[in-house]
């Protein structure tokens, strides 16, 4: 969909600029400029630090729509976000709008960061981050699969937190596989020997989107709960992993609420939204020394001698 190429009326290879126009109309009624579209779709682009939408976070500086081309400039909390993080969110934004039928071209805008114009230029030419950084020590996909895995482990927490809390033991979390929960509006139903536990399904259906995407469970049969190396867990350590989950949602949320203060702190005094107030509870985090690096990223897993 990049529109790059043209037929020699001057119209994007393809589907014809009318018929385009068409189905933004049909499908964006009362956004005639297709803005709220576009808005919608980089809703689903998250800061990997954070784990939360970049719309959420006001990254998104402008949206300007010019019939079937789209333009999006962000900006990062600080100059100096890691160029591999910049380059998730750059690229996913361009995906996730041209997934919209009637966008025919996408240009996305990195502004006020150190490479900025490096990764605005490399996005838009649709190079590979390689490309774009040939002396980087690492692969984006190795970065962006850490990433990925340290969510799932920290959203673990928060789920299997809530079933402790409902009065479930280690014994049957452990041996829970998928077809055992049902998620019903702002309810979780889980199936324990027959008996059906309600929780709230906020935590737990989180986790579900998480472990699903990243393709840890997939079968009914799976089982639903795994050690941070994705192996069964004995309902012996099932404390000691959740030590272990902790650490992951300390290392992100840690470094997220740093990104987020200094968010706050570029717009001004009162933040982003003029309320004064992070986006973020600080007070669940520790200290957090995640640098980008994937060894540093994934090494929080081991739990030191003093847990």
């Amino acid at each position: 969909m990049s529109g790059s190429s043209a037929d020699p009326s001057g119209e994007p290879a393809g589907e014809p600029t009318s018929d385009r126009a068409a189905k933004r109309s049909e499908s964006s009624a009362g956004d005639p400029r297709g803005t709220v579209a576009v808005r919608e779709r980089l809703d689903r682009v998250e800061d990997p630090e954070l784990a939360r939408s970049i719309v959420e976070l006001n990254y998104i500086d402008a949206i300007d729509v010019d019939g079937d081309r789209v333009e999006v400039k962000f900006t990062l909390p600080t100059a100096w976000c890691s160029p591999a993080f910049a380059w998730m969110m750059a690229t996913d934004a361009r995906d996730e709008v041209e997934t919209l039928d009637w966008v025919a071209e996408t240009r996305i805008e990195l502004c006020d960061h150190m490479h900025g114009e490096e990764i605005t230029a490399g996005v838009n030419a649709r190079d590979g981050f390689g490309e774009t950084f040939p002396d980087a020590d690492g692969d984006v996909a190795a970065v962006r699969a850490a990433i990925a895995d340290k969510a799932r482990v920290a959203r673990q927490r928060e789920a299997v937190r809530a079933l402790l809390d409902a009065g479930v033991d280690a014994e049957q979390i452990v041996s829970l596989v998928r077809s055992d929960l049902t998620i019903t509006g702002d309810e979780a139903h889980v199936d324990v020997g027959g008996l059906s536990v309600v929780v709230d399904a906020a935590p737990v259906a989180d986790y579900l989107d998480r472990v699903t995407t990243s393709g840890h469970v997939t079968g009914a049969g799976d089982l639903l709960f795994l050690t941070p190396e994705a192996e069964p867990i004995p309902a012996a350590e099932l404390d000691v992993v959740q030590k272990r989950s902790r650490l992951a949602t300390v290392n992100m949320g840690g470094q997220g609420a740093v990104c987020d203060a200094l968010h706050r702190a570029r717009h001004g005094a009162d933040g982003p939204d003029g309320s004064g107030s992070p986006s973020l509870d600080e007070s669940e985090f520790g200290e957090s020394t995640y640098d980008g690096d994937v060894e540093d990223f994934t090494s929080t897993w081991t739990l030191s001698s003093d847990d």
